[in-house]
């Protein structure tokens, strides 16, 4: 990217966030106003808008829609998804086979090269589709207070109308019912019992109950301010009225539509591939041409000299590396969807190894996103059956709606106790819940016609009808000593994250129809109930198992501090320290960055700010996932190396996520880290092995042609070789890999690979250089009857043949065997074991290889039989080879710290 680009790129990102900041400073002023003034403020009145007036609106503040980027067309798309630097040593490498004339060979490498632009073209083009579905949640109809033409007498008349959720503008009045869609960022402003769902947006388990007081902003987050509403939350019952603040773009989703549309940051494993493609271009732009000049001055023969620096280069090139890649991603995947978890893109799995922070929502990810009983308490905090009768009892025998509290103690009531008889009292009457109140009564008799009224609710509310209480066995009255102590142990259980009702009874003797809210009133506390989203089944165990392999996690959630330190201290995370959104907002970049290297648990945070963790996290050089299941996930999951989705999750998030788990078994978490890095381990031993061996082989040809009068090896022989070697490594995907490898994440590390290959690579020369020494002085003279320039031309022809045999045959065998070698940094065939498919096709590779010269492609390839006592100083260089390996190989471990 030139200059004024990234000018151009940064200024966009700078007016996009002004232009937030402005939005979100217009929500906060206008919490604190009166709706009249809103409405003034708008040029709006209770009337509502005229036509004219609406299209003046949106004219202003713009329209209902979120705007998506021009769509790149699918054939542009198709085209830059083979635009990469490991794709330019690819075609290079088919111009190179074609010039040598091997069209097998371009015929294999543009079969890579397109399998590998069509994967990642799939992939960019599946990750389209997430903003269309915000799009596609909203699209529905509202309904706002206008100003219409009426058909009878032609005039205007204020109605409430039904629109269409797009038509709705800046300033219109909206009216909002249980189950409505909120259609903008709105200001409520008339609000009877309102609750809505904000979880999609901010995580948060509860309704939250919206007001229409005026609110001064206690943070500079608008999603915390109890008389704001927001597009794409949903009405859970109550009802309001309330004046659009913010439209379309300009919205809190669609902010986030925003943020997915732009283009997601390189991976580790994008970055680690490319950055080893740059090592490979980089090795053949020097070798390439010092091989090309000293052989055309050594040799004479300028075209002979070009072809064979072109097949130098081929020799440097795991021409395999595509097919290695693709092999190991989809024999992962393969793995992945036998546990139940789709694996949506390819190299996302390689990523969920690198993985050394995992960041995760808790609502719906860690918790089962479904509220349950956890205690039933009397006053002193001592669990209490007659307490959880008493209030199975209210929660049964009511009439109206069953709140998920309700359900709860239902079902914990069937699972725990014999509550058969329970069923035996009968109703008399109830009174129901009211919003005002924050409590309900039911009034039940028993068997022997005792009548009880029964009261659970909010435990202020509780304690505010109580006389008396049951305070050690005894009913007593009420002090504020008892009063202060409920509260404080109600307080705690608050801290810890759990919900808390007040359970109260008393006899009552009137008849059935007589009972009202007055009744409510001298009644006796009997103890509490405590309400939680409980964790997963298995998260605490994950937990602990990716803290065994390396990887950190970190809790980012929109809930509030408390719950989210009741269910982390549940799964055995640190609490100790808490983040907020309204801390991280006033934080720069720096401090985020430092901030998050140190702390674990972050609460209250928007989805801007989940993102704004994940990218710090990623700037300070961690490989980081993300695990949620709602909108306000999304954009997080997008920043980060790897998203991943539950079950549970609204479509936005399964359509951001690169891996989704189908069932609630969040240690799949755990199989896809070491799936990951058995993955990493495969492609990194091919890579370092293929890599190494090829430059120590060139480098031993490149010595050779500055000694021996004719070249050390034809490109067609190169090429032959490349190909058996490269066959055999096909099944490295499925080799073994050792246990403690997989306990540590791995990052892609180019310098690791030019190490190795400076390293390992000329200890293969050195053998090569002797094999050259035995055919040059040795064996070509003793089979030939005389050095090479005492023979003659016909003679020193087959002196040729039976060097390049020699060489070749050596050169496989070497080249094969190291992979067994340098696979693993322990003892191979002893403490650590290849495959039993890798040591099969490399047996089959040597063996095939070692034939060649006594069948009728020796001819072909220009190779001649080779005299048995070749094969006694083939055992020798590769028994001395292994041994020397073996010690630059813990040579190496000691100075890099690892092999592979």
């Amino acid at each position: 990217m030139n200059t004024s680009t990234q000018s151009t790129a940064s200024t966009q990102t700078h007016d996009t966030s002004d232009e937030a900041a402005r939005v979100a400073q217009r929500l906060l002023s206008a919490a604190a106003n009166q709706g009249d003034q809103l409405l003034d403020q708008y040029g709006n009145t209770r009337d509502g808008f005229t036509e004219e007036e609406a299209v003046q609106s949106r004219g202003q503040y713009g329209g209902n829609v979120i705007t998506q980027k021009k769509k790149t067309p699918v054939a542009v798309k198709f085209v830059k998804a083979f635009f990469s630097p490991f794709t330019a040593v690819l075609l290079t490498l088919a111009v190179i086979s074609f010039f040598t004339s091997d069209y097998p060979a371009v015929v294999i490498v543009l079969v890579m090269v397109t399998l590998s632009g069509m994967l990642r073209f799939i992939q960019e083009h599946r990750s389209e589709v997430s903003a269309d579905k915000l799009t596609s949640m909203v699209a529905t109809t509202v309904a706002v207070q206008r100003q219409v033409i009426e058909a009878d007498t032609q005039k205007l008349a204020s109605m409430k109308a039904e629109i269409p959720m797009e038509d709705v503008v800046v300033g219109d009045i909206v009216y909002l019912a249980a189950g409505d869609i909120i259609p903008a960022d709105m200001r409520i402003i008339e609000a009877k019992d309102l609750f809505i769902s904000q979880s999609s947006l901010t995580g948060e388990s509860e309704p939250i109950e919206k007001f229409s007081h005026p609110a001064q902003a206690t943070s500079s987050s608008p999603l915390e301010i109890n008389n704001l509403a927001f597009m794409g939350s949903t009405v859970v019952s109550g009802a309001a009225t309330g004046i659009v603040l913010a439209v379309g773009d300009d919205t809190s989703l669609g902010g986030i539509a925003h943020q997915l549309q732009q283009k997601a940051p390189p991976t580790a494993f994008e970055k680690g591939v490319s950055s080893v493609s740059w090592v490979l271009i980089r090795f053949m732009l020097v070798m390439v041409p010092v091989v090309f000049l000293m052989n055309g001055f050594t040799k004479g023969d300028w075209l002979q000299a070009f072809l064979f620096a072109i097949a130098v280069a081929v020799g440097l090139t795991p021409e395999m590396l595509p097919m290695i890649v693709t092999a190991n991603l989809a024999k992962g995947a393969v793995s992945m969807s036998k546990k139940r978890v789709i694996v949506k893109r390819l190299n996302s799995i390689q990523n969920f190894g690198a993985m050394d922070v995992l960041c995760t929502d808790k609502t719906g990810t860690l918790t089962q996103d479904h509220i349950v009983l956890e205690y039933h308490l009397d006053i002193h905090g001592n669990d209490d059956d007659r307490v959880l009768r008493h209030a199975f009892l209210n929660s049964n025998y009511q009439t109206g709606l069953k709140n998920l509290m309700d359900l709860s103690i239902i079902e914990y009531a069937k699972e725990h106790v014999d509550f058969e008889k329970w069923k035996k009292y009968t109703k008399v009457d109830e009174i129901p819940f009211d919003f005002n109140r924050r409590r309900m009564s039911v009034v039940v008799a028993d068997e022997t016609g005792k009548t009880q009224m029964i009261t659970k609710g909010a435990i202020e509310e509780i304690l505010s009808i109580c006389s008396f209480v049951d305070y050690g066995g005894q009913v007593t009255q009420i002090t504020d000593a008892i009063r202060k102590e409920v509260l404080d142990r109600c307080g705690g259980y608050n801290a810890d994250g759990l919900r808390v009702l007040g359970v109260a009874q008393k006899t009552e003797h009137a008849g059935v129809g007589a009972f009202s809210v007055a009744d409510e009133a001298d009644m006796v506390l009997i103890g509490y109930l405590a309400f939680l989203d409980p964790p997963k089944h298995d998260a605490a165990a994950a937990v602990t198992a990716l803290e065994e392999y390396g990887v950190r996690v970190k809790v980012l959630t929109g809930d509030n501090d408390g719950v989210t330190k009741a269910v982390c201290k549940q799964v055995g995370l640190s609490y100790d320290s808490i983040v907020l959104g309204s801390q991280i907002e006033t934080m720069t970049d720096d401090e985020l960055t430092s901030t998050v290297e140190g702390a674990d648990i972050f609460a209250k945070l928007s989805p801007t700010q989940k993102a704004r963790i994940v990218s710090a996290l990623r700037g300070a050089g961690h490989t980081v996932g993300f695990m949620g299941d709602g909108i306000n996930d999304a954009a997080a999951m997008r920043a980060s190396d790897v998203g991943i989705s539950v079950d549970s999750a609204v479509d936005i998030a399964k359509e951001s996520a690169d891996i989704i788990l189908l069932e609630k078994d969040l240690m799949v978490i755990v199989n896809g880290v070491i799936e990951g890095r058995k993955i990493y381990a495969n492609i990194i031993k091919y890579i370092k092995m293929t890599a190494s061996s090829n430059f120590g082989n060139m480098l031993s040809v490149l010595v050779a042609s500055a000694f021996i009068p004719f070249l050390p090896m034809f490109p067609i022989q190169i090429l032959v070789l490349n190909l058996i070697y490269d066959l055999s490594c096909t099944t490295f995907p499925w080799d073994n890999v050792d246990e403690d490898f997989l306990k540590v994440p791995r990052q892609w590390d180019a310098s690791s690979i030019t190490k190795f290959m400076l390293w390992i690579g000329p200890t293969s020369s050195v053998f090569d250089i002797s094999t050259f020494i035995a055919m040059y002085f040795w064996i070509g003279p003793s089979v030939l009857g005389g050095s090479y320039h005492s023979l003659g031309a016909a003679d020193q022809t087959k002196f040729v043949a039976l060097f390049h045999a020699g060489w070749f045959v050596e050169s496989l065998w070497s080249q094969t065997l190291i992979i067994h070698m340098l696979r693993t940094p322990k003892l191979p065939f002893i403490h650590s074991h290849a495959s039993w498919q890798l040591t099969t096709l490399t047996s089959i590779g040597i063996i095939v290889g070692t034939i060649m010269p006594f069948t009728i492609t020796g001819p072909w390839l220009q190779m001649s039989a080779l005299p048995s006592v070749y094969f006694l100083l083939l055992l020798a260089t590769i028994i001395f080879y292994m041994l020397l390996a073996t010690i630059f190989k813990k040579i190496f471990v000691h100075l890099h710290g690892e092999l592979l």
